[in-house]
């Protein structure tokens, strides 16, 4: 059982490299084959915010740093990206890598003020100056964000080769390759010293003070490769989009994150990603089951509800905290559990049934 478990990764790497050649009909999980522009598209979404949700686990399962601000990074990668074409006049790599800096610079400034407090303290500073990076996105100082509408990333400054329908599958590519980016960045950190001072914070952080450590620092890193990685993920969100919106902003898109680490299972080594994946997916799947016209011919009161991807979201989050505590990533080793039980207790009446023989109790 173990060993299978260990091959699956390799199994899934193997999955992703065939899918933009493959032409298998997928019903119901897809609209169209595998290898189809639509198809790549959306499979390619459902991998950047699988990478984003385990990116976000280094603070909450890891360090055990309730943030509430993680997308405002996210959104710094993105629209630094594009205003570094649109209004520096640079090229895309240059762009990119301006980017990223912009969104480790503010992860290292505001990290730095937000972990003077611990607790729901911490969590309350982030989640302000991700609402204060909201306004200014949608008030639009001088037009540079676009406000509500956004602003569509010049396609001049981009890759000829990353524009157009047909170029699908070199978007999907560099999405699996952002996957793999994080993955590698997220496994390399939890395993070093410094990943293991985290599990100490985490589970008691004035142990690892009487140990002579300083958590604030080591806390810092975990907040600024986080926040380094969403800056990553907010250039391949402006390739895979076109554009950078306000939607990315928001600190809703950080509460969404916080979903997909809680339904895939907190702390774990593949449940961020599986929870970033069947979220992302069930976002999209759901908006089209809610406009469709079986939910339109129900009766009011089922058509509106159910005409609400939010509601349909938030039931299924509901039901698997509910009926799977600790995330999907712990079902199998519950399906293992729940199965000595019963062979224990198939086994427990024969074994009862055995007395010792000879002799008297003293």
């Amino acid at each position: 059982m173990h060993g299978s478990l260990r091959w699956w990764p390799i199994a899934l790497l193997i999955l992703l490299l065939v899918i933009p050649y493959s032409a298998l009909p997928v019903p119901g999980l897809l609209d169209g084959p595998l290898g189809s522009p639509g198809s790549l598209q959306l499979i390619a979404l459902c991998l950047l915010y699988g990478a984003l949700a385990t990116g976000y686990d280094l603070l909450l399962g890891r360090a055990g740093l309730l943030s509430f601000g993680h997308a405002l990074y996210f959104a710094t990668g993105l629209y630094s990206t594009d205003l570094g074409m649109l209004e520096l006049g640079l090229p895309f790599a240059a762009a990119a890598v301006f980017g990223v800096a912009c969104a480790v610079a503010l992860a290292l400034l505001l990290g730095s003020v937000s972990l003077r407090v611990t607790g729901i303290g911490f969590s309350m500073v982030t989640l302000a100056f991700a609402q204060a990076g909201s306004i200014l996105v949608q008030r639009n100082p001088g037009g540079i964000t676009g406000g509500e509408e956004g602003r569509s990333a010049p396609a001049g400054r981009l890759p000829s080769a990353l524009l157009g329908i047909e170029n699908t599958a070199n978007l999907y590519w560099i999405a699996v390759a952002y996957l793999v980016l994080t993955l590698a960045a997220v496994h390399w950190a939890v395993g070093s010293p410094i990943g293991r001072v985290w599990q100490g914070i985490k589970e008691n952080e004035r142990r690892v003070e009487v140990l002579g450590l300083r958590p604030y620092g080591y806390k810092l890193v975990a907040f600024v490769l986080a926040g380094a990685l969403a800056g990553v993920g907010g250039v391949v969100y402006l390739l895979l989009t076109g554009g950078a919106t306000p939607q990315a902003a928001t600190s809703d898109a950080t509460l969404s994150l916080l979903v997909m680490v809680v339904l895939g299972g907190s702390g774990t080594r593949w449940g961020p990603l599986l929870g970033g994946v069947l979220y992302t997916w069930a976002g999209h799947r759901l908006g089209d089951l809610a406009n469709s016209a079986s939910v339109a011919d129900l009766p009011a009161v089922l058509r509106v509800p159910l005409s609400q991807p939010l509601f349909l979201l938030g039931g299924l989050f509901v039901a698997v905290v509910y009926l799977l505590p600790g995330g999907l990533a712990r079902l199998p080793g519950r399906i293992r559990a729940a199965r000595s039980v019963r062979s224990a207790r198939s086994a427990g009446p024969a074994g009862a049934g055995v007395r010792p023989t000879g002799g008297s109790p003293a």
